[in-house]
C-alpha cells in the first residue's frame, strides 16, 4: 500500500512539473476559495432579502468559484485540450448547481415574505 501511495504521489507531482502548475498552489487556491465563495453566496442572499444589488456578490462568487481553474489556465502550459473541456464542464455544472441552490433559497425567501404579509 505504501508503494502505491508513493507512486501516486510521484505521478501527481509529475503532472505539475509537466504542465507548469504547482499542485499544492492549485489545491490551496481551490480549498482556500471555499469560505470566500460561501460568504459571497450568503452576501448575495442577504442583499436579495434587503432588495439591494446582487451584482457584486454574484461576481465575487463567480470569481472564487473559478479561481483555481483560472490559475491552471494562466500558469499552465502544454495542458491537453481535454483538460480544458473537463474544466469547462465542471464550471458549467457547478454554476448550474449553484444557480439552482440560490434560486431555491430566493423562492423560500419570497414564500416567507408572502406569508408575513
Amino acid at each position: 500500500m505504501a508503494e502505491f501511495l508513493e507512486l501516486t504521489k510521484e505521478w501527481f507531482f509529475g503532472l505539475g512539473q509537466q504542465y507548469g502548475v504547482n499542485p499544492i498552489v492549485f489545491g490551496s487556491i481551490y480549498v482556500g476559495a471555499i469560505p470566500f465563495f460561501s460568504l459571497s453566496i450568503g452576501w448575495l442572499i442577504r442583499n436579495y432579502r434587503l432588495q439591494k444589488s446582487i451584482v457584486l456578490p454574484s461576481l465575487l462568487a463567480t470569481f472564487f468559484f473559478i479561481s483555481a481553474y483560472l490559475y491552471l489556465i494562466i500558469v499552465g502550459h502544454n495542458v491537453p485540450w481535454w483538460v480544458y473541456g473537463i474544466v469547462v464542464l465542471m464550471v458549467l455544472y457547478g454554476a448550474f448547481s449553484t444557480y439552482k441552490s440560490v434560486k431555491k433559497r430566493i423562492k423560500n425567501i419570497n414564500q416567507e415574505q408572502s406569508t408575513d404579509e
